[in-house]
Parts: structure tokens; C-alpha cells; sequence
């Protein structure tokens, strides 16, 4: 199978294998880790502004938690390979919890179903394209996987239909922003200062420029 990069309309490059290298792994555990300690400071920041958000209107909470939805994100647009965001989200959230999240063992299951949810939007695309529009929809589905995990896990099957709306409309914005957008604003500066070189997203920084 062979892959392109950039967005829906965008240039080609040489067919690459999608199979992980070992480098790939070391990289994704890298920014799992890094991500897994952001996840450490928005389960306060974040969790602060939930709540003001949810005490204002039941369900625009969902507007702070674009900031764990990042790691799935990430993690597909540095490494372009099926189940890089399953596996950065993922362990990210396992960072999370093993540094003491309030959540716990509910940590885990978040972060498996955002990591889900973004890795469809990049399966979707055949893993051929990883730019911003991509990214955003990634984030979006990523939202959307958490709002599917918590009618279960949070007893939200019981809410009222429109705090479900609300709550999921909120999940997507956020996602597509804090997650989608600002995902790939990072992965795009990393890229720029040559940490990036032996992913295509670091060449592809270098060749724009020159």
C-alpha cells in the first residue's frame, strides 16, 4: 500500500511502507509521555473550566475537554502509521493515570475511545492525507469517541436529549480546536526545528524551506 501526505488536495510523495519502524515506536512513546503530561495539568485547568461551563449551561463543559484529545492527533501526524493515534492517546492516558489522575482505570477507557475516534478519521483517508482539514475532523471524532464512551460510563444515557446535544456540539468544537488545530500548529513548529527529519512531516518542513 503506499501513502502521500499533505491535505485533501495535496502533493504526493514517494510510496512509503505503513509498517512501524523502531523509531516510530520511540518517537510515539516520546510524545505519549510528553502528552500524558499535559493531560496531568488540564485534569485541573481543564477540569476547572469544565466545571464553570457546566455550572453556566449542563453540557458546555464539553468546551474544555479538547485539551485530552490531543495525543491521538498528534500522534497520527508525526507518525502516519495505522494505529499511532490508538497507541499515543492511549498511552498517554496511562501516563495520566499512573502519575495519579482523578479518574483512575476510567483514564485508560478515555483515552482508548478518543484515540479510536481520531484513528477512524485517518483510516478514513486511507492514511494518505494529514493536513489541517484532516486534523480538524481527527480532533472532531476524537470528541465524538468520548461522548460515546461517557453515555455509559458516566450514566449520560440517562441525561436529557438536550444536554446531550449540547454536550456532543461542545465535544466536537472543542476537539476540532484544542485537539485538531492545535495539534497540528505543534507537530507543524516541531517539524520546523528539525526534530522532526525522519518523519515525512519533518521533510516536508525542510523542503518548504528551502
Amino acid at each position: 500500500m503506499t501513502t502521500h501526505s499533505g491535505d485533501l488536495t495535496g502533493a504526493k510523495n514517494p510510496p512509503r511502507s505503513l509498517s512501524w519502524r523502531v523509531v516510530d515506536i520511540v518517537i510515539a512513546a516520546v510524545l505519549a509521555v510528553a502528552v500524558g503530561l499535559l493531560f496531568l495539568f488540564w485534569n485541573f485547568a481543564g477540569y476547572a473550566w469544565f466545571k464553570v461551563m457546566e455550572a453556566l449551561t449542563p453540557g458546555l463543559g464539553g468546551l474544555a475537554t479538547g485539551g485530552w484529545l490531543i495525543g491521538g492527533v498528534v500522534g497520527a501526524l508525526v507518525i502516519r502509521k495505522p494505529g499511532a493515534a490508538i497507541f499515543v492517546e492511549t498511552l498517554a492516558a496511562c501516563v495520566s493515570m499512573a502519575l495519579g489522575s482523578q479518574w483512575g482505570v476510567g483514564t485508560l477507557y478515555s483515552g482508548l475511545a478518543q484515540g479510536i475516534g481520531a484513528e477512524l478519521i485517518f483510516l478514513a483517508f486511507a492514511y494518505r492525507h494529514f493536513g489541517l482539514k484532516v486534523s480538524l475532523l481527527a480532533g472532531a471524532a476524537a470528541g465524538v469517541g468520548a461522548w460515546v464512551l461517557e453515555l455509559f460510563t458516566s450514566g449520560n444515557l440517562a441525561m436529557s436529549t438536550e444536554f446531550l446535544v449540547i454536550y456532543l456540539v461542545c465535544l466536537i468544537i472543542s476537539g476540532a480546536i484544542l485537539a485538531g488545530l492545535v495539534g497540528y500548529i505543534v507537530v507543524q513548529a516541531l517539524a520546523r526545528t528539525g526534530a522532526l527529519d525522519r518523519f515525512a512531516v519533518g521533510r516536508e518542513a525542510r523542503a518548504l524551506a528551502h
